[in-house]
């Protein structure tokens, strides 16, 4: 029993009275305020990795993504600083539960 409902348009642009003396006035919406919507614009990251997305601009530019991201990518990066790193690995070892 699927009934097919034609839109009520008897309320377009007239207003709506609710409860509590509340009046909702329906307007047209403003023509020519979204911008502009690129469906294939062209994503280049800082690795060289270019794709394609959909957006307000034509062409982004990013310094990550999923190509060149540690979590995705399974690299992991690591910047050593005077040893930290080094330093870091051996307390947590020094930390880490004994197996017996």
């Amino acid at each position: 029993m699927n009934k097919t409902r034609k839109a009520d348009l008897s309320r377009v642009n007239r207003p709506l009275t609710l409860p509590f003396g509340f009046v909702i006035v329906s307007r047209p919406m403003k023509k020519e305020i979204h911008p502009k919507y690129f469906d294939k614009a062209a994503v280049t990251c800082a690795c060289g990795n270019t794709f394609t997305v959909g957006s307000t601009k034509e062409k982004l530019e990013v310094e990550i993504c999923s190509a060149c991201h540690p979590f995705y990518s399974g690299i992991e990066k690591t910047l050593d600083i005077a040893g930290r790193v080094e330093r870091f690995k051996t307390r947590a070892a020094k930390t880490a539960p004994k197996k017996k």
